[in-house]
């Protein structure tokens, strides 16, 4: 197997373990922040024995310089799983994971501001189908059942990827380290940040009465998601240019709508589809314009 074949499996393997994630959180019996809390700390420490055993250390001086960087970026991340995950309590696994998705729409809105880049005609005209795709899912959200508050979950996942949003951008100013330890940092540091808000809020009773079967999900959302997720996919990146990187993501929001689908059997109406082509396809086109700029230039 080639190094290119391997480092696409690696990274498409991730994706679809990152889509599957909503399977895991909508069924265990935690709060969302319980769930990050334990999930950071599981892939930190699983992440950390996976660097000792491939002898690649982690530098703390490294660490000290991108200190700030590190702490909002945690802070993030923290954030973006407790709104993801209660977004999944909320509503249908294909409306977290297609409100989720807005991340990218709003790192492109962001970025002229915060990375001083260009916006183009084209970015704006994918930004403005991006936003048209989510009113249509957003429409489709505004009714109530017995299975969840879609509209409240749809607005937590538009949190989350808020919250997304700001990890990614804050990524671009850590300078020094490698994927394996940013992510390590950013996990371990997570789980410390994330304890004062677990205490202050008031749900860490049900880690004292964890049911067996959440016990095996939350353990397995640990080493599945946060610990072997994004080792496959800091490995796979590495053998990655960036245009491929950006469309072989999209193997992650089609996982979720596969698995809310045909797994867990949640319906979508034709303007949740509508909304879905539309979001995806926007978010796609961007960056098959940037892959044929950069193949131009």
């Amino acid at each position: 197997m080639g190094k290119k074949v391997k480092a696409k499996l690696y990274f498409i393997l991730s994706m679809v373990i990152f889509g599957a994630v909503g399977v895991f959180a909508k069924y265990i019996e935690l709060s969302s922040i319980e769930i990050a809390l334990s999930m950071s700390l599981i892939g930190s420490l699983l992440l950390f024995l996976i660097s000792i055993l491939t002898k690649s250390p982690v530098s703390w001086r490294n660490m000290r310089r991108n200190a700030a960087a590190l702490c909002i970026a945690s802070l993030a991340l923290g954030g973006n799983w407790i709104f993801l995950f209660q977004s999944y309590k909320e509503t249908t696994i294909a409306n977290a994971a297609l409100s989720y998705y807005f991340a990218p729409v709003l790192v492109t809105v962001l970025s002229p501001l915060v990375l001083k880049e260009k916006l183009s005609l084209k970015k704006i005209a994918c930004v403005c189908g991006a936003l048209l795709g989510l009113i249509l899912i957003l429409q489709s959200g505004s009714r109530e059942d017995e299975n969840g508050h879609h509209l409240v979950g749809i607005a937590y996942g538009l949190i989350a990827a808020a919250f997304y949003a700001v990890l990614t951008l804050t990524n671009k100013f850590i300078k020094g380290m490698n994927g394996m330890e940013t992510t390590i940092a950013q996990l371990l540091l997570s789980s410390i940040l994330l304890v004062p808000f677990l205490l202050i809020m008031g749900e860490h009773s049900g880690l004292s009465r964890l049911s067996g079967s959440s016990l095996i999900l939350i353990v397995l959302l640990g080493i599945l998601h946060a610990g072997v997720g994004f080792y496959l996919f800091f490995s796979g990146m590495k053998g990655l240019d960036g245009q491929s990187i950006a469309i072989l993501s999209y193997v992650d929001p089609l996982t979720s709508l596969l698995i809310s689908a045909l797994v867990i059997g949640e319906a979508m109406t034709l303007v949740q589809v509508a909304g879905a082509i539309l979001l995806l396809g926007s978010t796609f086109v961007s960056e098959v314009n940037l892959r044929l700029k950069s193949l131009q230039s």
